[in-house]
């Protein structure tokens, strides 16, 4: 189960880039057109695509290393992932409850169990 719940990890990282894609697709697409290399400051909107898109990059090494940790035992490496999971998942549900935060935290009790050995 716990290399399962890793790889979710790694799904939801996957579908943060997606969204972000498809809803930042015209303040990306402005950046790129104009040089890309110091465009994100431009705007705001083009500040929070990119904060938006590579907060999924952490999120997909997050994914992998459990994936690396559930499939050579390494609990201790699962409990700590499980454990900075839970804390990025209530800090950004207390600060944004309509959002997709609520993903992360079912996933981080998971995480927790397979650390702990429950799973």
């Amino acid at each position: 189960m716990a290399f399962i719940v890793a790889w979710c990890l790694f799904g939801l990282a996957v579908a943060h880039i997606i969204f972000g894609v498809s809803r930042f697709r015209q303040p990306l697409s402005q950046a790129v057109a104009a040089g890309f290399v110091g465009q994100f400051a431009a705007t705001p909107e083009r500040r929070t695509a990119f904060w938006f898109m590579i907060f999924a990059l952490p999120m997909m090494l997050a994914g992998q290393v459990a994936a690396h940790a559930a499939d050579t035992g390494d609990l201790g490496l699962l409990r700590l992932i499980g454990y900075y999971v839970l804390a990025i998942a209530l800090i950004g549900v207390a600060a944004f409850p309509k959002s997709p935060f609520w993903g992360a935290l079912l996933l981080a009790p998971m995480l927790l169990a397979a650390g702990h050995g429950l799973a």
